[in-house]
């Protein structure tokens, strides 16, 4: 156990062992930089030894050079792990094997730099710089010439999209789920595919997985063509050809959201039409769109004993219980979510995240607290998203026209939502 002492407050740090105690001070220092965006310099106490060290932002650590004089430490750290706790056991290596000889380079060879040299030679990345409010006008004003630090909301804004860019190892298949028509799905849908297209670049596709018919594609922005998933199932085996298939290709079947950098899919339009989307169908579709796509945001449809249905939710890597703050959407979510206990999903109920959706701009408080104590007990998070009159008419949405509040609160539920992927 450790005691971290930050301008006057006390923080108590416990691990199992003294190289976990080490990085759980350091993380604890490293926040309080990040908030105050420069280092800290910290004094770290072990009994009577002690050592200055100076805790950066990102999280690096470096001494300081012990010179008279030198300033008081920002954070103070008393060492105080007990002599109780076993040493972790010390794996015995196998033997090495006996590594080939390195290539040089003529330019190593010649002991001139290489492009090796010229990469690791690049600066720290720069803390971050203020762009908006007053902060960001001063610099701006003075050309950078005066820069200061984010105010707290823009370095809150800034970790938030950290996390919906970062790396996740593989593509990821997001769930959104609510037996009951109108609960928000296909909005939240398309708001949370244009929040990490925009931020990550592209590779995100909305797919609409209704068994028949849904209104994805209706809501999406016009594309030249009126193809589905039905579509793209009977032409899928010229996708396993890997030297015949490409990105490029699946645009006549998905429908681009410029402005936004997703692609959604549409469930089947034809009224007509007698086909639907089986289990069996959306594994072979999910699996080919998993090759091309980061993040897969999957919208589905109101039968939630449909095969296709529960393949989607068996392919989560996260589900996401969306309701709009009513009675009956509510109980809508809380009757699916005792039923995918029951179906034997409940780890992925644990991990579900609840999003809330204000149905007008006065929503019931009341209900409000209850709908939120409810589900953060049944769910790992709940986040709500307000209002806005822009979404109101049901066609295709413009994001242009979204209030800034509107998409902060998209911003903090995708962020909720990629920190467990």
């Amino acid at each position: 156990m450790a005691e971290v002492h930050i301008d006057g407050e006390v923080e108590q740090v416990i691990a199992s062992s003294r190289d976990a105690l080490t990085d759980r001070i350091v993380e604890a220092v490293r926040l309080r930089a990040a908030s105050a965006g420069s280092p800290l310099t910290a004094q770290l106490v072990d009994g009577a030894r002690s050592w200055p060290l100076v805790i950066h932002p990102d999280g690096s650590v470096t001494m300081p050079d012990a010179a008279p004089g030198h300033p008081q430490p920002a954070a103070t750290v008393s060492d105080t792990v007990p002599d109780a706790i076993p040493p972790a056991p010390v794996p015995v290596p196998a033997p090495a094997p006996v590594p080939a000889a390195p290539v040089r380079s003529a330019a190593a060879e010649l002991g001139k730099p290489t492009v090796d040299d010229l990469l690791n030679s690049r600066s720290r990345p720069r803390r971050d710089r203020a762009t908006t409010g007053w902060r960001g006008a001063v610099r701006k004003a003075t050309r950078g010439a005066i820069s200061p630090a984010p105010s707290r909301a823009e370095r809150s804004r800034l970790e938030r999209e950290r996390a919906v860019q970062r790396r996740f190892g593989g593509p990821r298949t997001i769930v959104i789920l609510n037996p009951k028509g109108g609960a928000h799905k296909t909005t939240s849908t398309l708001l949370l595919a244009a929040t990490f297209g925009t931020l990550r670049g592209g590779s995100t596709l909305a797919w609409d997985n209704n068994e028949t018919r849904g209104t994805l594609g209706w809501r999406a922005q016009h594309a030249p063509h009126h193809r589905t998933a039905v579509d793209l199932l009977g032409d899928l085996p010229s996708f396993t050809d890997a030297d015949a298939s490409s990105l490029a290709r699946l645009d006549a079947y998905v429908r681009t959201q410029v402005d936004a950098r997703f692609d959604v899919l549409a469930s089947d339009e034809d009224a007509t039409a007698s086909s639907t989307i089986d289990a069996a169908a959306f594994d072979r579709l999910h699996d080919v769109l998993a090759k091309y796509y980061r993040i897969i945001l999957i919208d589905t449809g109101n039968n939630m004993r449909a095969s296709n249905w529960i393949a989607s939710v068996a392919a989560a890597d996260q589900l996401v219980i969306v309701s709009t703050v009513r009675e009956d959407t509510a109980a809508s979510a809380a009757w699916l979510l005792d039923g995918l206990r029951e179906k034997g999903f409940g780890q992925k109920v644990d991990e579900a995240v609840t999003i809330l959706a204000a149905p007008s701009a006065r929503p019931d408080p009341e209900l409000v607290a209850r709908l939120e104590s409810h589900f953060s007990q049944v769910t790992s998070a709940v986040t709500r998203v307000p209002f806005d009159p822009a979404l109101v008419d049901g066609g295709p949405i413009d994001f242009e026209a979204l209030s800034d509040s509107t998409r902060d609160a998209w911003l903090s539920a995708a962020a909720v939502i990629a920190e467990r992927l």
